[in-house]
C-alpha cells in the first residue's frame, strides 16, 4: 500500500471520530445546572464556553459520559477563562 493511501485512510478515520462525537452531542438534549443537581460523570468529553474578550460570567457547556456510558450535556454559567489573568 502506498503512503498516500495510508495518509488518506488515517485522515478519513480521524474525521469520522470527530463527527461521531459531534453527532452524539447533537442527539442529547442539554440540561441546565442548578444548585444541588446530581452529577454522574465518569469521563469528560469536552468543555466549551462562549467566546468573550473580557472578564465576566459566560455560558459554558460540559459534555460527558455518565456511569452507564451515555453521553450527557450540561449547560452552566462560569467566569470566563480570561478572568484567570486579571486581578
Amino acid at each position: 500500500m502506498n503512503t498516500k493511501a495510508v495518509y488518506a485512510a488515517c485522515l478519513f478515520a480521524a474525521l469520522n471520530i470527530c463527527t461521531l462525537s459531534a453527532r452524539a452531542e447533537a442527539d442529547v438534549a442539554p440540561k441546565t445546572y442548578t444548585y444541588g443537581t446530581h452529577l454522574d460523570i465518569r469521563k469528560v468529553v469536552s468543555l466549551t464556553e462562549d467566546a468573550t474578550p473580557s472578564c465576566g460570567v459566560v455560558n459554558a457547556r460540559l459534555t460527558y459520559l455518565d456511569s452507564q456510558s451515555k453521553t450527557q450535556v450540561l449547560d452552566y454559567s462560569k467566569f470566563a477563562d480570561h478572568c484567570n489573568s486579571e486581578n
